[in-house]
This record gives structure tokens, sequence and C-alpha cells, in this order.
């Protein structure tokens, strides 16, 4: 889907047409927030739970669009645990570049091939320089 997807209707048409029992989403932290409103209505009137995963936050420690609603409105929240490299809970993600240091600066959502690794903050702080 895209960001002018409206997810409720395609979720409408989809159940009309066939037996649909759930809806997940996979990188949820790409929706707009329109769209979570779209699925918050899903489960509100359609009676489908709606599961979403994705990342809270981007490589700069800011929420995205989509993870900043979902958080609002979801109705239960499970985190599913990514250890960092030390062994404590990651909870933040850095974008490396071609020489495996921490990028600071780009946008948000980059379709450019990049590898991201999942670190606790205290490491996120120290590879993007914020200690």
């Amino acid at each position: 889907f895209r960001g002018d997807t409206d997810l409720f209707t395609r979720i409408e048409t989809q159940k009309r047409e066939g037996p649909l029992h759930a809806i997940f989403i996979d990188e949820a932290q790409f929706l707009t927030k329109d769209q979570v409103w779209q699925l918050a209505r899903a489960g509100d009137q359609l009676g489908l739970p709606v599961l979403c995963y994705g990342l809270r936050t981007d490589f700069q420690g800011e929420l995205f669009e989509g993870s900043a609603a979902l958080l609002a409105l979801a109705d239960d929240l499970r985190e599913a645990r990514t250890i960092c490299h030390c062994g404590r809970k990651a909870t933040m993600t850095a974008r490396l570049d071609e020489q495996g240091e921490a990028l600071r600066e780009g946008d948000q959502v980059s379709v450019a091939k990049g590898k991201y690794v999942s670190l606790c903050r205290q490491h996120w702080e120290a590879a993007v320089g914020r200690c």
C-alpha cells in the first residue's frame, strides 16, 4: 500500500468479497497517522483484530509518524525485544554507511540500500556521537 491508500475502504471491500479474519501490518512505522486511524476503525467497526509490527524510532532517535500514532491509539502494546551486541535490550536503530560508521543525518525514510543495527540507547548514543 501507499501513503494515500485508504486502508479502511480496502479492508471493508476485502471483507465483503470473502472471509477476512485478521489484519497484519508489517513495517507499520511507514503508516500515516490517517491510516492508523483507518486501522483502528477497521478494528472497532468491522470487528477485526489488527496487529501491527514495526520500529518505534528512526536512526536519529525520532518517532516515525505511524509509530507515534500507533503508540497513541493502540488498545494493547506488546514489544518484540531485540538485543544489542552488549546483551542489553536494544531500543534504538543505527543506519550505517559503507565503512560501518553510524549516520547522523539524512532522510527519515530512504530507499537506498543501507545497513541497520539494533543497539541499546547507550551504544546508540556512542555510535552517533551524542555522549
